[in-house]
């Protein structure tokens, strides 16, 4: 029996084929899949839209999983806000993957266990407006945990790190690599407080980046630099190659750090 399951944002489920088996014989193949979402405004790109995983146990149990990294299937984003539109635009186009996975492997999708985002069903993702949201706040309670940890787990342990909430506006330069950005090192206006914000949509890049540029900003700290003049060294300074270039043009302003996670998270 073929299960084709759908994957929620960061979460997963399956393509199933069962008989009986040689646990000891496993051969697993992982696909990091990009793509794009749309928009009223435009088209957007990710390096990691979707995750496909094939294993294969003993020659005989198939398990494919599809996951999926983007809020664009949603009725409402990450951050608990409806998007209708958006939904409209990319929902059909999931439901259409669903069909030829089904297709492909000849039985209905199997969805997978909700999360604090979403609730799959075997079109896509089920309208929750109705029921509300999980949590009040689940960008702050878990992506941004999330985020940093991704971001810390290539980093060793250090003292030198600049204060990272700020309070105020933020000013901040992109990191760019070819014609993508990876993310945004920036500082508080009031010079109490610098960091890097990883663009989600950059996939690994963006965290490979964004641990050199927290290493240039230990040094600068080490060196007695308060954060805005941390931020104007690192955009006088040649970057290490894993760190990409910063974008031309100066600083940038955001009203606050909240708003720049707000960019760099979406788009």
């Amino acid at each position: 029996m073929a299960e084709p399951g759908l994957a929620r944002p960061g979460g997963k489920a399956g393509v199933r084929v069962s008989h009986r088996n040689d646990p000891r014989d496993r051969v697993v193949i992982r696909i990091d899949c990009p793509g794009t979402w749309l928009e009223p405004g435009g088209t957007y790109r990710a390096e990691k839209l979707f995750a496909v995983q094939v294993e294969v146990w003993g020659g005989t149990l198939l398990v494919a999983t599809l996951e999926t990294y983007s809020d664009a299937w949603l009725t409402r984003d990450t951050r608990g806000r409806e998007q209708p539109e958006v939904y409209a635009l990319n929902a059909p186009r999931l439901a259409a993957a669903l069909d030829g996975i089904s297709a492909l492997l000849g039985g209905p999708p199997e969805p997978g266990e909700e999360n604090r985002y979403a609730a799959p069903s075997t079109t896509g993702f089920r309208d929750v407006r109705a029921e509300g949201p999980a949590y009040d706040d689940a960008w702050g309670t878990f992506e941004t945990l999330d985020r940093t940890r991704l971001l810390d787990s290539r980093l060793p342990r250090s003292e030198d790190d600049y204060e990272q909430i700020a309070d105020g506006p933020v000013r901040y330069v992109a990191v760019r690599r070819d014609d993508r950005t990876l993310g945004f090192v920036w500082a508080a206006v009031d010079d109490s407080a610098a960091g890097y914000v990883p663009r989600t949509a950059a996939g690994d890049e963006a965290f490979d980046a964004g641990a050199a540029w927290v290493t240039v900003l230990r040094e600068a700290r080490r060196s007695g630099l308060t954060p805005l003049a941390a931020l104007r060294d690192a955009v006088r300074r040649p970057a290490p190659p894993e760190a990409g270039v910063i974008a031309q043009g100066g600083p940038a302003e955001a009203p606050s750090l909240d708003a720049l996670e707000e960019l760099s998270g979406r788009y």
